[in-house]
């Protein structure tokens, strides 16, 4: 069966008791037990029954399954945002005296997370160019907790050739970390590229415009947790799972992120039209970029589908010939930018990415508006970008409106 087939076709893991085609909501707190042995025998792991929706739930868990069941993921975990999915991730596998090798192309909060909240805990984060192999190679040491990297980075756009870092990767026994939001499952398969530990946002692409909130954690079972200074010991149980048990028996129970009943029921529909949103917004995005090249007032349009970007090739060997629905744009300044944002009658001023509108974002004023400007540099955040997140609208449309906005 192909993506979509599997999709609609995975299987309850219990039959419901009226049929019902769509996952019921079961919005419960707690679950009754016919005696006492069986409740011990769920609270101690050693059935799968649900014991507390904080832990697991129904709705959620089929949900799981079936992000399981296309992407071929060991494990999936559900929680209630992409921040709290990277967060969890990172406390499931760092300790003090752990360090990260990353890239300063981040998205703000992800930066914040590292360089602020986990450097309190004494993790330190060593930010390389990840498209310098020998960079990132002379980095690592024997400390070094994963390597992290966005796919596509926002709002830089930047690519890195995942096969040749997950090379290096391996070759230093640690794992490839991937937050691979911005390319849906449908049109990219994190574990084939070597990526051990995926994460997605499911606020974008999934929720099926903007729905709900919600993030992912895809263990691929590929990466040798023996080989891990704070996994070590549990992997002699556990093995390949050790992460899994680790972030599903103690971490994401302690921070209470799980994803709750009624986002999973939106997002498990949002799932079911997901290739179909992509195709149209990703085949408009790539459309839109091609005619604003020729508009004067617009300095350079930056998306990897085109072919004259740095990362043209690495990016249709990773993503194929539609990547992604997110572009950016230079003008002349700052003062430009917003005067086109605020000349816009259909594209939406907002935060985000993928929803069914299209929306327009002014990244060093919001997103990295609370950063120096010296940071903002480093990042490669210009105050003359502007961020489009393209959505279902039709292709002249959106051009009209920036045609209009541009004047």
């Amino acid at each position: 069966m192909n993506l979509e087939t599997k999709l609609l076709h995975t299987a309850y893991a219990k039959p419901d008791a009226y049929g019902a085609l769509s996952m019921p909501v079961y919005n419960s707190a707690a679950y009754e037990f016919d005696s006492a042995e069986q409740m011990e025998a769920a609270f101690t792991g050693k059935t799968s029954d649900h014991t507390y929706s904080r832990i697991t739930n129904p709705t959620v868990q089929y949900f799981e399954d079936r992000i399981r069941k296309i992407t071929g993921a060991a494990s999936v975990t559900a929680l209630n945002s992409g921040m709290a999915a990277i967060c969890n991730t990172f406390i499931t596998i760092a300790q003090a005296g752990s360090n990260i090798i990353t890239s300063k192309h981040l998205f703000g909060n992800t930066y914040s997370l590292f360089v602020g909240t986990l450097a309190a805990f004494d993790v330190e984060t060593r930010f390389c160019d990840l498209t310098d192999e020998k960079q990132v190679e002379s980095l690592i040491d024997e400390n070094t907790c994963a390597v992290y990297l966005e796919i596509i980075t926002n709002p830089q756009l930047e690519v890195v050739d995942l096969e040749k870092l997950s090379k290096i990767a391996k070759r230093k026994s640690v794992p490839l970390v991937a937050d691979t939001t911005v390319i849906p499952f449908c049109a990219f398969n994190a574990g084939k590229f070597g990526v051990d530990i995926e994460i997605v946002s499911s606020t974008k692409y999934i929720s099926g415009g903007a729905t709900s909130l919600g993030g992912l954690i895809l263990d691929y079972g590929t990466f040798d947790w023996k080989l891990s200074k704070k996994l070590s010991a549990l992997a002699e149980q556990q093995g390949t799972n050790a992460f899994t048990f680790k972030l599903r028996k103690e971490v994401h129970r302690n921070l209470g992120a799980y994803m709750t009943p009624q986002v999973a029921y939106m997002q498990t529909l949002g799932l079911e039209t997901m290739e179909l949103r992509y195709q149209k917004a990703s085949t408009t995005c790539l459309e839109l970029c091609s005619k604003l090249q020729e508009l004067p007032q617009i300095v350079c349009v930056n998306h990897t589908g085109l072919k004259d970007n740095a990362f043209y090739e690495v990016a249709k060997r990773q993503f194929g010939d539609r990547p992604g629905a997110m572009f950016t744009f230079d003008l002349e300044s700052r003062e430009a930018c917003f005067k086109f944002m605020n000349k816009l009658n259909m594209i939406k001023r907002a935060t985000n990415l993928f929803d069914n509108k299209t929306l327009a974002i002014h990244p060093a004023s919001t997103i990295f508006g609370t950063f120096t400007a010296q940071v903002r540099e480093e990042m490669n955040v210009s105050d003359n970008t502007i961020r489009i997140s393209v959505g279902l609208e039709d292709v002249n449309d959106l051009y009209a409106d920036f045609v209009q906005a541009l004047k």
